[in-house]
């Protein structure tokens, strides 16, 4: 299972993404444009020192994220996709998770481009909110359907009784750019670059 961030604007959802995906042991992957630097102060806050235990790959656009992330699991991507969209589709609660999916989110302003939304309207997940509501913040539905997904899908949870051991690295001051993984020009997992 892996989070997929499609063109991501603001840098404190992002950092609190991140942190998400150390918590859990989920790839983040990033869809190009991003509206902030990897190299953005508020970026590496959010994140906090984590950031070494991030498995971070930013991807130049969506046709290149679908290529590659196409090639690091057996099944078709069409069926590992589950698009989270606050206009429609099964409800989060409802979505039978796999352990291989997918966890697409849109942009804070746009959401999911309508083109994705429009070529795989049936892999659609909403999180219900009350009328009135236009939508939830990008991070706390990362968060919800992260852990909601995992645990539909059987994945082991963190297992953690409330300690806290740090990194080694905590304290080296990684930035999410020293870490990131660009998969333009590097190799992530078995899959080859392009």
């Amino acid at each position: 299972m892996e989070i997929v961030l499609v063109h991501p604007e603001i840098p404190h959802n992002t950092g609190s993404a991140a942190r998400l995906a150390a918590a859990t042991g989920l790839r983040l992957n990033l869809i190009e444009p991003l509206g902030f630097s990897l190299e953005d102060r508020y970026l590496k806050r959010a994140g906090l020192d984590y950031w070494p235990m991030v498995d971070l790959c930013v991807h130049p656009d969506w046709e290149h994220a679908a290529r590659v992330l196409g090639e690091t699991s057996s099944l078709p991507l069409r069926k590992r996709l589950r698009l989270f969209s606050a206009r429609g589709g099964t409800s989060l609660f409802q979505t039978a998770f796999e352990p291989d999916d997918l966890l697409v989110f849109g942009s804070e302003s746009k959401g999911i481009p309508k083109a994705l939304l429009s070529e795989f309207a049936d892999r659609r997940v909403y999180v219900p909110i009350r009328n009135g509501i236009r939508s939830l913040n990008l991070a706390s539905t990362v968060c919800l359907g992260a852990y909601t997904a995992m645990n539909v899908a059987g994945l082991p949870l963190p297992d953690n009784d409330g300690g806290y051991l740090a990194h080694p690295d905590a304290k080296a001051g990684l930035r999410p750019a020293d870490i990131a993984q660009f998969s333009k020009d590097a190799s992530l997992g078995n899959e080859s670059a392009s």
